[in-house]
């Protein structure tokens, strides 16, 4: 059950939509970030600003690279140390995910970024980085015109059932099987 009030912010420079819709791309297959940087090369070209928060990443993959080309309407920050998780989190990987989650608290209510990408959001919560509650917030406290989007592996039920829109990519074949490394450009 959506419980967001329906509000209308009439100045189209504030909010280039009415209302904003919650998305979560998921699922084990590939696809889950690029549909999200997808919607933001979208966004751009509609002439809106697009905030991207990345868990758990920290690496320079080429899609950063991209973004950064497209100026300032694209800004992206990263709260990890790597690109994995193995076993337990660190305290350092907790409190990165923390000061990002700070953050994207902050730019949703800004009304500098109609579109705010959670980037691995679901694994955050998987691996106990960020509790789904603080997701749920999120969708709660979101003005009616921000656009949110949340991606990654296992994303929890109470977080699908919240949104608008879920997207379950799902692996049928992948040459990663047969010992391919992740290839600059295509999936780094």
């Amino acid at each position: 059950m959506n419980t967001r009030p329906e509000t209308t912010i009439p100045d189209p420079e504030i909010a280039p939509f009415q209302r904003g819709y919650v998305h979560v791309y998921t699922g084990d297959g590939k696809g889950k970030t690029t549909a999200a940087i997808g919607l933001a090369v979208r966004a751009v070209g509609a002439g809106l600003r697009v905030f991207l928060a990345q868990f758990v990443k920290s690496m320079r993959y080429s899609e950063i690279e991209a973004l950064e080309r497209l100026g300032g309407n694209i800004v992206c920050r990263q709260y990890g140390r790597g690109c994995w998780l193995r076993g337990d989190p660190s305290p350092e990987d907790v409190r990165l995910a923390r000061i990002g989650y700070a953050e994207v608290r902050e730019v949703i209510h800004s009304g500098e970024y109609p579109l705010v990408i959670l980037d691995e959001a679901n694994v955050a919560t998987w691996f106990k980085l960020l509790d789904v509650e603080d997701l749920l917030v999120l969708i709660d406290e979101k003005p009616a015109a921000v656009e949110l989007v949340f991606t990654g592996r296992r994303a929890d039920s109470r977080l699908i059932e919240r949104a608008d829109l879920v997207t379950e990519m799902r692996e049928i074949k992948h040459y990663y099987h047969q010992g391919v490394a992740a290839r600059k450009g295509i999936e780094s």
